[in-house]
């Protein structure tokens, strides 16, 4: 039985949701520096959340979330201190503040324990086109996950359901520093996944399928999504494993984002000054193919990681990460930047949109290209270090035989090292899944290890 209290939500009134939380801010910062902290820097936002689990025709889980929370940093003498809270009544922001103060006063002192430069502050602040709300209802998004689901399940060789859900959320935050910088940010997203399962006993195949948007409106139908997860299911019915070679590797535009993904791991500052990156001293050296391009892009229109200041309010910028093959710097926060001499990169809190320069070719195209090889639609477990780059995970995917699918593939495992990887890509695809941080389409790879039967 769901509440009627609950089935609508109203949307937030979001100018005045900013005003508040950026007070809350103003009294952490006040009181920090009443209490001797030589600078200190606050986070503080508010989310609004409404998700959906259904199975098999029921509902399963309803679940309306509205967090609130600040966390605060100070710094006394080169120490740090954190903490953080769900509360944001004054009280409680003044007890967050004051154990911030005590941790700083017992913590090692690190020369690095400071704001970002002053003169790195965002001066300018676009509009991205981040937020869309529509009133969070409850009813419309159940009945959004069940017609997901039932669209999946009308087909006949789907035998069971995972499940499928639908989510909607609004969130508002603001950054601020005692250099006097404050910037306020917000976001509406939207999405929507069906899992669901084919064939029988030792023979089942589960898939899945999902989308995810700033806009509503720009969501694609639940009808859709329920679909594409039943045809991926049913395309995996009757896998066979294969014997060990060496072939051509061709991986999906959401698997090989992941690949991009070890990329910013490498060369991130935390793995950087610890000395935990196979990556390092590699900045001005060629680590792709010539043609290779990835760019960061900060203000894409409804971009899933679109901002104008990082988590430090340090603005953000325009950049080639690679180009013409050759990274051209790492991903940096201002601690880690001081920690390598270098200066900060604006990437506190992660990179924001990586785009990977599709080339010429459909996913089509470059299976014609590859001939012979594997198609990896899905890779799982653990088995990747950035310490050494070493590679090797399960996948799953399909057969190409002169250019064409002949039969699905699982319990194989994909092995090499993420450098030769990186040079052995061959083309990158023009069907890019823009759904996420990283966005790139099909990544062709001149050979892989292919361990089977």
């Amino acid at each position: 039985m769901i509440d009627s209290s609950m089935v609508a939500q109203a949307v937030p009134d979001r100018d005045q949701e900013l005003s508040e939380i950026s007070a809350c801010a103003e009294v952490a910062i006040k009181h920090a520096r009443s209490l001797g902290a030589d600078s200190s820097e606050v986070s503080a936002s508010i989310h609004y959340g409404l998700n959906v689990n259904v199975r098999l025709g029921e509902v399963e889980t309803l679940e309306h979330s509205r967090d609130r929370g600040m966390g605060i940093s100070v710094y006394i003498n080169d120490s740090k201190g954190h903490a953080s809270s769900a509360d944001l009544h004054m009280a409680s922001i003044r007890r967050c503040v004051e154990k911030a103060i005590d941790i700083a006063r017992f913590t090692e002192a690190d020369k690095c324990n400071a704001l970002a430069p002053a003169e790195r502050m965002c001066q300018h602040f676009p509009d991205l086109d981040l937020w869309h709300p529509q009133p969070l209802d409850a009813v419309a998004t159940m009945e959004r996950a069940l017609a997901c689901e039932a669209a999946g399940l009308d087909c006949p060789e789907i035998t069971n359901s995972d499940g499928a859900s639908a989510s909607a959320g609004f969130g508002l935050s603001v950054y601020a520093n005692s250099n006097g910088f404050q910037g306020r940010r917000d976001g509406t997203s939207y999405g929507q996944s069906c899992v669901l399962i084919a064939g029988e006993g030792g023979s089942m195949q589960r898939d899945f399928w999902y989308d995810s948007r700033r806009a509503f409106s720009e969501l694609e139908d639940a009808e859709k999504t329920g679909r594409e997860a039943a045809r991926r299911t049913v395309m995996r019915l009757g896998a066979r494993n294969i014997p060990t070679c060496e072939v051509p590797v061709l991986f999906a535009p959401e698997v090989a984002k992941g690949i991009f993904g070890h990329l910013l791991g490498a060369i991130s500052g935390g793995a950087l000054y610890r000395n935990a990156s196979f990556l390092k001293d590699t900045a001005g050296q060629r680590l792709f193919a010539e043609w290779m391009r990835l760019s960061e892009r900060p203000f894409i229109k409804r971009g899933p990681s679109s901002a104008a200041f990082d988590a430090e309010g340090v603005a953000t910028s325009e950049r080639d990460i690679v180009n013409n093959g050759v990274l051209t710097g790492y991903v940096l926060g201002s601690y880690s930047a001081c920690r390598l001499g270098l200066e900060t990169t604006g990437n506190a809190g992660g990179v924001h949109n990586l785009l990977v320069e599709p080339g010429r070719y459909s996913a089509g195209d470059l299976m014609q290209q590859m001939g012979t090889g594997l198609l990896v639609t899905e890779v799982m477990g653990q088995g990747v270090s950035i310490v050494t780059g070493d590679y090797s995970r399960g996948a799953g995917g399909f057969w190409i035989e002169n250019g064409e699918i002949q039969y699905p593939v699982d319990e194989v495992t994909i092995a090499g090292h993420l450098k030769d990887m990186f040079m052995g890509i061959e083309a990158i695809g023009t069907d890019v899944d823009t759904r996420s941080n990283i966005q790139t389409g099909s990544m062709l790879l001149g050979k892989m290890t292919v361990a089977g039967s």
